[in-house]
């Protein structure tokens, strides 16, 4: 089967034909602005609409022979429709971080402890959507007296292309409105506390179940055939994860601007500074870990410190900061930092911290009028290393065994995912998959 692959990530959409896991051609790609206000963090939806059309249309006549379009999405991805499927509110992203005082108040209501086996998340500030919701019914309430469907990206594209209200268990987990743990459906206990009217909640369908068929009307728009089924969609990370493999123990590490590592179970265990949700398919799930700013640190370092610097020149500089040979001395850890860094620290939290309610914020310790950008830039690498050798711990607290064997996506070109690696215990062997997110749809085979 010939698949038309649909990404739509935080910053671009890429499609591509897909036949078994192979990219059949020319990878399209769009780029869309995201607004960035102070805590708010969020997109037009007619912009991502936009450039779902430029990137379907430019892979030309190829996209026409497809026999069904697959579906990622980033995620949360949180939007309210009215009765014709058009947005009542932006697309507000995972980074939004508005609703910490209402995630507060939530998880107070709820108990701590229930939240987290009710949704297998505590209700992290934008991460989790329902704290978005219940932001807009305190502080935005005529946004919402129109709402007609409330979901993530995947339930707006299907609502605009094949007019209708779905979503899957990927995407659902992070709603936090679904009983993640077993996959049972909408919780009417966390409905009621966030105020989250249950008829407004799209059907939950595995992701690759078809969601629908393209109407008419956006058949035209993206010069597809009327008719064409499409697939209710997952969670990137998701889609990623097919290609690794959904054996429990795999791990998957998406290496860019933020560092995701995901470990594929079987028998989740909810932890308060992990993300729990489905897989989107089958009996399984994923346990997340995120550095919401890692290559983006780095490269916020470039801007702010180097930037008399070129791209090439300030990426042979983090390479030899990195991969010092300092790191293989007697030393100990922390000696070895004080070596590279003169004693300076970083806090690696200038994107806050998913798993957090109330949110961290970057800092440097311990600079001096001596201080040097060099250990400025050695200190900020050094913290991301630290921080990607701490999540093997916080993912090793469940009833599966971890496989040694990752796969990493993502980071090609400056092979950030080398100096994240550096400081994991024991032996382990990383295998570099491209475009892993595309690749992972064309496992997506649409299943009536």
């Amino acid at each position: 089967m010939t698949l038309l692959g649909i990404d739509v990530g935080s910053s671009s959409v890429k499609t591509a034909i897909l036949r078994d896991d192979t990219v059949v051609g020319k990878i399209a790609r769009a780029y869309f602005p995201t607004r960035h206000d102070g805590v708010r963090v969020e997109v037009d939806p007619d912009v991502i609409l936009k450039a779902i059309v430029t990137s379907v249309r430019a892979l030309g006549a190829s996209a026409r022979r497809a026999d069904a379009v697959a579906l990622a999405v980033m995620s949360p991805a949180w939007v309210a429709m009215d009765a014709k499927g058009r947005a009542l509110t932006p697309v507000v992203t995972h980074q939004d971080r508005r609703s910490v005082d209402v995630a507060l108040r939530l998880e107070e209501h709820v108990g701590r402890e229930n939240h987290l086996q009710l949704a297998g998340n505590r209700p992290f500030p934008g991460g989790i959507s329902s704290t978005t919701w219940a932001w807009y019914l305190r502080n935005e309430p005529a946004a919402l007296r129109r709402a007609d469907l409330v979901g993530h990206l995947n339930t707006f594209l299907h609502r605009q292309f094949t007019d209708s209200r779905v979503t899957d268990p990927s995407n659902a987990s992070f709603t936090g409105l679904y009983r993640t743990l077993d996959q049972s459906g909408w919780s009417a206990e966390l409905c009621e506390a966030v105020g989250a009217a249950p008829a407004l909640l799209p059907e939950i369908r595995e992701a690759d179940g078809v969601g629908g068929r393209l109407t008419r009307s956006a058949a035209a728009k993206l010069g597809l055939v009327q008719g064409l089924p499409m697939t209710v969609g997952m969670v990137d990370t998701s889609a990623a994860m097919l290609l690794a493999g959904t054996k429990p123990g795999q791990l998957l590490n998406v290496c860019g601007s933020t560092d995701v590592l995901a470990l594929c179970t079987d028998r989740p265990k909810p932890h308060e500074r992990l993300l729990t949700r489905a897989l989107g398919v089958g009996n399984r799930w994923m346990s997340v870990s995120t550095l919401a700013a890692a290559a983006s640190a780095i490269y916020w370092a470039q801007r702010e410190l180097f930037a008399d610097w070129s791209i090439s020149k300030f990426q042979r500089e983090v390479r030899k900061i990195g991969l010092s040979k300092a790191r293989n001395s007697p030393l100990k850890r922390q000696d070895r930092r004080s070596v590279l860094n003169d004693g300076v620290a970083f806090e690696p939290y200038l994107a806050g911290e998913r798993t957090s309610i109330e949110q961290r914020r970057g800092a440097f310790t311990g600079l001096t009028l001596a201080t040097t950008r060099e250990q400025m830039l050695a200190a900020v690498i050094e913290s991301l290393v630290t921080a990607s050798a701490q999540r093997l711990t916080l993912l090793d607290q469940g009833d599966v065994r971890i496989l040694r064997r990752v796969v990493v996506s993502g980071g090609a070109q400056d092979r950030l995912d080398e100096l994240f690696h550096r400081d994991w215990p024991g032996r382990w062997t990383f295998h570099a998959e491209d475009e892993a997110t595309l690749r992972g749809l064309a496992k997506l085979v649409p299943r009536e």
